[in-house]
């Protein structure tokens, strides 16, 4: 189905295009020089809006709407993915200090013992 655009905004969007082709059409706030075709279009409908020209809304619709959520399910996984990779590190690192802390304490106990075997050792 075919959009329906007024001739005011074929007319904006056609003075947009020959500034596009010429060079001289810049984008908004950072004033670079616009090198996309599809962009070069979509400023002309942007100021044919707000100039008041009949142009259709922008495009929200059923495909839009699920990229959208596609990509948000992406990100929320692979940030869940990347906090349990991270808690997983922080319990590992963890129980690996907890065994070196019960190694180390092991082996001062068998010191101890050690040198209390040979201190009586000695003594005798």
């Amino acid at each position: 189905m075919a959009r329906k655009y007024s001739p005011k905004a074929g007319k904006k969007v056609e003075k947009v295009m020959h500034e596009f082709k010429e060079g001289d059409l810049k984008s908004g706030r950072s004033n670079k020089k616009v090198t996309s075709r599809k962009q070069a279009i979509a400023i002309g409908l942007s100021e044919a809006r707000e100039a008041g020209a009949k142009v259709p809304k922008k495009a929200t619709g059923k495909k839009a709407a699920s990229k959208k959520k596609t990509a948000t399910k992406k990100k929320t996984a692979s940030k869940k993915t990347a906090t349990k990779k991270k808690t997983a590190a922080k319990k590992s690192t963890t129980k690996k200090a907890a065994t070196k802390k019960k190694t180390a304490a092991k082996k001062s106990t068998t010191k101890k013992t050690a040198r209390k075997k040979t201190a009586t050792k000695k003594s005798k």
